[in-house]
């Protein structure tokens, strides 16, 4: 029996958690130590699943099944195709720098009523979350796909509500009540969603009397099972209602900027480049796999609101006083595309709606992890606070454009390949959307350089004069993320080789191919 490699890359975070949280309580720096171990351990697992993994071969590689629940049908069924494999890479790779930025978020508190923050439990939750999501990329059973699609909603709520960030502008009393609001949201938002979700998902199980997604989906594709027009249609609107809560999509996006903003900057990470993207992920591997032609259906209204969330969220981050939420509101945007992307139903749009998921990932980490560490400085999370930064932290300042860059996907960088596809994409099938979404890159730019603009540049403030530059924990954090966007920004092709096949298996399962360019004939 082969090494079960997917099972490793979610069972060692797992196991991590547990070692972690087990650590004694005086011993907050083993407890540290033991977290980045397993979390470097868990990303060589997974670079071991991308050199195994042929875009070339089948479909779903790595596979494993066993029986579990053999009396509804469920089994614990793993496998992953390209856009499983970028994203469980992407996941792998972030959190040893989620974990590093966050080396002191939950250190004791040493003001007000001296309280101790369990630190171990700081960095469980974190391991918990990780092992959550890397299998939801790898599940391809959809009960077992479900049950952690939800699960990893209870350490995400106590990060949240638990080490939420400590720059508050009305004390701690407030920033705790803000805390507790903002995790209660956040539970209450997908909680929603996934029990809309779970009547969809018995609902499949009594159409097709399995949750094999391998086996449904073949089974649709030969003719054997056949869905009432009427019964696809509301089994996706049940699965996508879940997945646009978590993306998220407007107007069910509410709950992301107060969980970004009162969350500390590595969670905020964890949020918006990691969790979030298991819900654009599932709308690619569940929506349009399992209900094609229900799909095609909703598509002009799911193209709207994406739309709506480009250039709502755009607007709405040009109007922020809080870095974090301005941050929250750009994602919010970035969504909008990828979500675009996926339902223009073309092979240009959803590979770039794979590698925006790839790309955002990347670059909102560098921009919210140096905001972080901007924010910890100055006790503060108001623009206004700020100002001159860049004569006295010139690296800091500098990280913080070259991110702040990539947001408004610059070329040379890496959201601007995959932002350009999925508008091209867009454009060939849907031209009027294709045009109006442009204008959220002119937002984009617009808040972008507007942040950096008020915190950076101009006379220095006194609260800032004596701001230290990024020290050597906070560089090792950043330096390869913008490595990584000039990088992919100048060669996307190691990404785009890996998600091209599945894009393609993917508009076979919706019946599509690309609209033909029309070319006026030479006279």
């Amino acid at each position: 029996m082969s090494f079960p490699l997917l099972t490793a890359t979610a069972v060692l975070p797992a196991l991590g958690a547990v070692a972690t949280a087990a650590v004694p309580a005086a011993r907050r720096t083993a407890a540290k130590w033991l977290a980045l171990i397993t979390s470097l351990a868990t990303l060589a697992l997974a670079i071991a699943v991308v050199v195994r993994f042929d875009p070339d071969g089948a479909r779903y590689q790595l596979t494993e099944s066993h029986a579990w629940i053999s009396a509804f049908g469920v089994r614990y069924e793993l496998g992953v195709d390209g856009i499983g494999v970028a994203l469980l890479a992407l996941t792998a790779l972030l959190i040893p720098f989620v974990i590093l930025a966050g080396w002191h978020d939950a250190d004791p508190l040493e003001t007000g009523s001296h309280r101790w923050r369990p630190t171990q439990g700081f960095f469980a939750l974190i391991l918990a979350v990780e092992a959550m999501v890397i299998i939801s990329f790898e599940a391809t059973d959809v009960f077992l796909f479900y049950i952690f699609f939800e699960a990893m909603l209870i350490p995400l709520y106590f990060l949240i509500g638990g080490f939420g960030d400590r720059a508050h502008e009305h004390g701690e009393e407030a920033a705790s009540t803000q805390r507790s609001y903002a995790a209660v949201k956040f539970l209450l938002y997908n909680l929603a969603g996934g029990l809309i979700m779970l009547a969809a998902v018995i609902g499949l199980y009594v159409v097709a009397g399995n949750f094999s997604l391998t086996e449904i989906a073949q089974a649709r594709a030969n003719g054997s099972l056949h869905m009432a027009t009427s019964t696809e249609r509301w089994l996706f609107l049940g699965f996508f209602f879940a997945f646009a809560v978590k993306a998220p999509l407007w107007p069910l996006h509410t709950w992301l900027p107060n969980a970004m903003g009162e969350a500390t900057a590595p969670v905020a990470v964890l949020i918006t480049a990691v969790v979030d993207k298991v819900g654009t992920f599932a709308m690619l591997r569940f929506c349009l796999q399992l209900f094609p032609e229900a799909s095609k259906w909703a598509t002009p209204v799911i193209l709207v609101l994406a739309l709506i969330s480009i250039l709502y969220g755009a607007l709405l981050a040009v109007g922020q006083r809080d870095i974090k939420r301005l941050i929250a509101y750009a994602s919010i945007s970035h969504f909008g595309f990828i979500i675009m992307g996926i339902f223009a139903m073309t092979s240009q749009g959803q590979s770039g709606a794979t590698l925006y998921m790839v790309n955002h990932g990347i670059s909102t980490a560098a921009l919210l992890l140096v905001a972080g560490f901007l924010i910890s400085r100055r006790g503060s999370r108001l623009i206004a606070d700020f100002g001159g930064v860049q004569k006295v932290a010139p690296v800091l300042a500098g990280t913080f454009l070259i991110g702040g860059l990539a947001t408004l996907s610059l070329p040379g960088l890496a959201p601007f390949v995959s932002e350009f596809l999925v508008l091209v994409g867009t454009f060939t099938r849907h031209p009027a959307i294709g045009i109006i979404a442009t204008f959220g890159i002119v937002l984009a730019a617009l808040y972008t350089l507007v942040l950096y603009q008020r915190t950076m540049t101009g006379p220095v403030k006194p609260e800032v004069s004596a701001m230290p530059d990024l020290r050597v924990r906070e560089l090792v954090v950043v330096a390869p993320l913008i490595v990584l966007l000039i990088f992919l920004g100048v060669y996307p092709k190691p990404v785009a080789d890996i998600v091209n096949p599945a894009v393609k298996q993917t508009m076979s399962d919706v019946h599509q191919t690309d609209p033909k360019p029309e070319v006026e004939a030479a006279k």
